[in-house]
């Protein structure tokens, strides 16, 4: 497709502004790639608003598919090699019509052997314009994970004990199949590996039980089971994963830690391992880090309005620190690394100290701490100042020393980004303080405080509407009076009664799409200034909030709840009211 006339639609339908169009117009010339992949590929539209425009350009109709009501005998009208060459899948066949969904249906090779396996099958040919996502759900119907783990399982020898089928070639995981056919160990790993990405997972959790061996993804924040190994497998499946991570076959005593790289899917996805001893045997949990899923813009993660606002002014500051608080699994790092894509320019010299690096981002110099040989975030910290750096990214400030160090490099002309513990925004400062920063550093070197939480996104196809009962309205109006008086003008589209959303119960798992961020945006000021150098206690750190008119966490969720972005149970299970 011309990426001109892509554009021209997408700036029509005001997706793009005119400026943005013409830069990624600039960008897939300079890297040899169309419009359609670049904005696919980052996110920055939404995907199903891409394929729509999409098809009102070339003429072809658009659908959303469900996996689960294509049938197998469907599926085995095109064969899984034609449907992998083609990109083309089969939805239903109504009456005498194949009706077959595309993300390509221009592509004229593919056409032709569709109407082949039409004729040959007595029928006629429809097309449908499909997303990427759904296509390659479809695809992955050929193969489920359940049925290649139950095959590995019953082709494995009664004794296991031997692992001369683990040592062959290291192959990667999209084409490794000849050696897995011969090694059911590393099909039953690859297959774990394959279904966490498909399934979007963030760790799977693979544990030894006294019968058996228990396979869990937590997808959406959420642990849940996924598969049963015999116990008789363990020691084979764990030594399959130290060899892929490079770690120590014959060390079982004790915990060990390490990562490695796989293509798969054709994307490069990093695995974060780490072993644990229990009674039972070794634990293994794996960090899945897909960087499309965990790299996002901000608007992406959930800070829209005037928190997005309030950190893009931060960000464009020469120097000061942005802080971002909450517990473990809230989503800092997320943040963070979207930040610094807003900051990595090619005028810029972005250095980061992390543990570990997570997502490995080009154009920025990433380090990863080692404190078992010395290498700290503070004694990193140093270092960093003699590299000449314009941004300074500290995976967390832990103690003391990070902390004076952290402020001392924004004092002296650096954008510092960091993270640390604290239940809420206005929490940041008093943290500090106790971590012995002197008071009168912090107005001088911070610009901006975050805090979040992560809450399950509804999926906008999965959710159902109803009236809130009388204790939520009450709670969403006395939420809603307490917001700052522009705000409350912008949400005065929802009126009482309150409606929320729920998750449709015929969904199931399907009913929730990710996770959102909730967030806290708390700004550096001269009033805030004087209660740090005369009296910062929490309540009188508060007040100022409430005069700058800070949006709770709770408030940020109830206006995401309202739209339907999330349930509102949800927003009330995670948050605490002010």
């Amino acid at each position: 497709m011309d990426n001109n006339i892509l554009l021209n639609s997408l700036i029509a339908r005001a997706l793009l502004s005119a400026e943005d169009g013409q830069k990624l117009l600039t960008e897939s010339v300079q890297l040899s790639k169309s419009v359609e992949d670049i904005l696919s590929d980052r996110r920055l539209i939404p995907e199903v608003e891409l394929a729509k425009a999409k098809s009102e350009i070339i003429g072809v109709p658009f659908t959303t598919v469900d996996p689960k009501t294509i049938t197998e005998e469907v599926r085995k009208l095109i064969p899984e090699n034609t449907a992998q060459t083609y990109r083309a899948v089969p939805l239903k066949l109504e009456g005498k019509m194949l009706v077959v969904g595309m993300n390509d249906p221009q592509n004229s090779s593919a056409q032709e052997a569709l109407r082949f396996i039409a004729k040959q099958n007595q029928v006629s040919l429809g097309v449908y314009l499909i997303t990427r996502s759904d296509l390659d759900a479809v695809l992955r119907l050929y193969s489920s994970y359940e049925s290649d783990v139950q095959k590995a399982i019953r082709s494995l020898d009664a004794d296991v004990s031997g692992h001369d089928s683990l040592r062959v070639r290291r192959a990667s995981i999209d084409q490794g199949r000849d050696a897995e056919e011969d090694a059911p160990i590393i099909k039953i790993v690859s297959s774990t590996l394959k279904s966490a990405v498909e399934q979007g997972a963030s760790d799977i959790h693979i544990e030894p039980q006294k019968d058996r061996v228990r396979v869990r993804f937590r997808l959406d924040g959420e642990l849940r089971e996924v598969a049963t190994f015999p116990l008789k497998v363990h020691d084979a499946i764990v030594s399959r994963v130290k060899i892929l991570t490079d770690l120590k076959i014959d060390e079982s005593r004790v915990p060990q830690d390490g990562r490695f790289r796989d293509t798969i899917f054709g994307k490069d996805i990093d695995f974060r391992v780490s072993t644990f001893p229990t009674p039972v045997g070794e634990k293994v949990a794996i960090r899945v880090l897909d960087p499309t899923v965990g790299l996002k813009n901000i608007e992406n993660l959930g800070l829209v309005g005037r928190n997005a606002k309030t950190i893009r002014r931060a960000v464009e500051r020469p120097y000061g620190m942005i802080l971002v608080s909450g517990p473990t699994g809230s989503g800092k790092t997320t943040t963070i690394y979207s930040l610094l894509q807003i900051l990595n320019k090619e005028d810029r010299n972005i250095v980061s100290l992390e543990d570990p690096v997570e997502y490995f981002v080009d154009g920025v110099n990433q380090s990863q701490v080692k404190p078992e040989i010395g290498y700290t975030f503070a004694s990193g910290l140093r270092q960093i100042v003699r590299q000449d750096p314009d941004v300074i990214m500290v995976g967390e400030i832990r103690d003391n020393e990070t902390a004076e160090l952290a402020v001392h490099a924004a004092l002296t002309g650096q954008i510092v980004l960091s993270t640390l513990h604290a239940n809420n925004a206005i929490g940041v400062i008093p943290r500090l303080i106790d971590m012995g920063v002197e008071p009168f550093l912090i107005p001088s070197s911070v610009n901006v405080m975050l805090a979040q939480r992560l809450v399950r996104r509804l999926n906008p196809n999965c959710r159902e509407v109803l009236e809130a009962p009388p204790e939520i309205q009450e709670i969403i109006r006395t939420e809603f009076a307490k917001l700052p008086k522009d705000i409350q003008a912008s949400v005065t589209k929802f009126r009482p009664p309150y409606k929320i959303y729920r998750p449709s119960e015929k969904c199931g798992r399907k009913a929730f799409a990710g996770r959102i961020a909730l967030f806290e945006v708390f700004e550096m000021t001269r009033e805030l200034e004087l209660i740090i150098n005369t009296d910062p206690t929490e309540s009188k750190i508060y007040e100022e909030a409430k005069r700058q008119g800070v949006i709770t966490m709770r408030q940020d969720g109830i206006i995401k709840a309202l739209e339907g972005a999330v349930s509102i149970e949800d927003i009330l299970r995670e948050t605490t009211e002010s």
